[in-house]
This record gives structure tokens, C-alpha cells and sequence, in this order.
């Protein structure tokens, strides 16, 4: 993946083409028929599935889907709807390597457990830090005139938003979200990133300095030895520890 940080692009999506409106049909046909999951791929075919680059904003009437499968894809983006997909249990993104960042509302899907995504194609990944683009004079744009408060759901304008970066585990993954913030107050309340990232919502940029793949390591990774195991195992013996007991030990090492 390129670490060049590149100008994120807005209308991405030809919404007068053939698949759109065929992707928009599949939308309300799962919703009416109250569906758990959602699969585009296998209704609108190969062809007009590549031609997909972003999700309609309809998607928050699928309430009672579970899993998402956009596996493959060419996602550039995906709207802060999807917060509102309120049965989300799973989603599967890999191989979706146009897609870098994801909506802060994302973090609203309180079922969301369990996630599959190419995560070297993320914005500040561990692996490779790709750099975030600047959001100062680069706004990110949804479609219409408005948008709501990431935080608080206030609806306001373009001109009234202040937009961020920050980092949080969502599923099973540590994902870059944009956050739309109304107020120093709202600001306030975006939780606190992993350690190994960036610790604070920040515009991006060149200038963005960004943990080591050392710091990561440092945090996150625990090291042990066969030397290790077998102190570890020398030290309980006389209690017959169980298997858990024995991890537990090593992991508090």
C-alpha cells in the first residue's frame, strides 16, 4: 500500500448508473422483507458490484440485518447511516483495499462483535502508518446539504462541523473514523485511542506524527520464552495449576 497521502475525493459515486439504482432496488428489498443479511454482490452480479464505491444512505433502514458481506469491493467510502443499522453484528470488508477510513458512527452499531478487513489499506495502520489526509480545506463531504453531530446527532452544516481523526477498536479491528463534532464539547467526549496511535482527535496531514511500529509493539505485544513457560511452570507446580491459570501467569509477565 502507498504511504502517500492523497486528497479524499467526494461524489465518488455515478448515482444514475445501472447499479446504483439496482444496489438502491436491493436496499428496500431487504428492509421490506426484514432480512439479516446483505449481500450485494450476489443480487446486482460481479460487473455491477465493482462499479459500487460507496453504500446508499438507506442502509439505516436495515435493521434487522446482522451481517454485511462486501467482500472485494471497491468502497471508497461508506455514510454515517450505517450507525444506524442497530441489529449489525458482523461485517466483511477484506480484499476492499480503496477503502481507508470508516464514519465515527460506525461505533453506534453496539452489536458490531466480529469484522474482516484489510487493515494494511487503513489510514495510520500499525503496519505501515499510512499518513491521513489533511482535513483542514479538504472537507469530507456526504451527500446533501447537512449532516448530523458524530457526538450528539444535532443536524448542522458544513460550515458549522469540525471534522477529526481518531482511532478506535470497532469488532475485531483498530480502524480510523472520521468524526463529524459540532462543539469543543463534543470534542470532548470522542473516547481515547489504543495505545500505539495516535492518543488524540487530529487533522491529519504530513505534519501528524505517528507511533512507531516499535511503540506499537511495545504496547500491545506481550513477549515470552520457553525459558519463561518453564519458570512459570516450575513456580506452580505444587499448585496444580490449570491451562487458564498458567496463561494468565504469562500474560501478566
Amino acid at each position: 500500500m502507498s504511504n502517500r497521502i492523497s486528497k479524499i475525493p467526494n461524489d465518488v459515486q455515478d448515482r444514475n448508473s445501472e447499479a446504483w439504482k439496482k444496489l438502491c432496488e436491493y436496499v428496500e428489498y431487504v428492509a421490506k422483507n426484514g432480512l439479516d443479511e446483505f449481500a450485494p454482490r450476489e443480487y446486482l452480479s460481479a460487473d455491477l458490484f465493482s462499479q459500487i464505491l460507496t453504500l446508499p444512505e438507506t442502509i439505516k433502514k436495515l435493521k434487522n440485518v446482522k451481517k454485511v458481506w462486501l467482500y472485494g469491493s471497491r468502497l471508497k467510502r461508506i455514510p454515517p447511516e450505517i450507525g444506524q443499522m442497530e441489529s449489525l453484528e458482523y461485517f466483511d470488508l477484506y480484499t476492499s483495499y480503496d477503502l481507508h477510513w470508516f464514519p465515527y458512527e460506525i461505533t453506534k452499531c453496539k452489536k458490531l462483535k466480529d469484522s474482516r478487513i484489510s487493515t494494511r489499506a487503513l489510514y495510520g495502520n500499525f503496519k505501515n502508518r499510512m499518513g491521513f489526509p489533511k482535513l483542514d480545506h479538504n472537507p469530507v463531504r456526504y451527500q446533501g446539504d447537512t449532516l448530523s453531530c458524530s457526538v450528539c446527532e444535532k443536524e448542522i452544516s458544513y460550515e458549522e462541523t469540525n471534522q477529526f481523526w481518531i482511532t478506535l477498536r470497532i469488532a475485531t479491528d483498530v480502524v480510523p473514523l472520521l468524526a463529524n463534532v459540532c462543539s469543543e464539547d463534543c470534542k470532548s467526549k470522542l473516547p481515547t485511542s489504543p495505545k500505539g496511535y495516535v492518543e488524540y482527535p487530529h487533522k491529519g496531514g504530513a505534519g501528524l506524527k505517528q507511533p512507531s511500529y516499535e511503540e506499537w509493539e511495545a504496547a500491545n505485544v506481550v513477549k515470552f520464552t520457553l525459558e519463561d513457560l518453564g519458570k512459570s511452570v516450575e513456580k506452580t507446580k505444587d499448585e496444580k495449576p490449570t491451562f487458564l491459570k498458567l496463561i494468565k501467569k504469562i500474560w501478566e509477565k
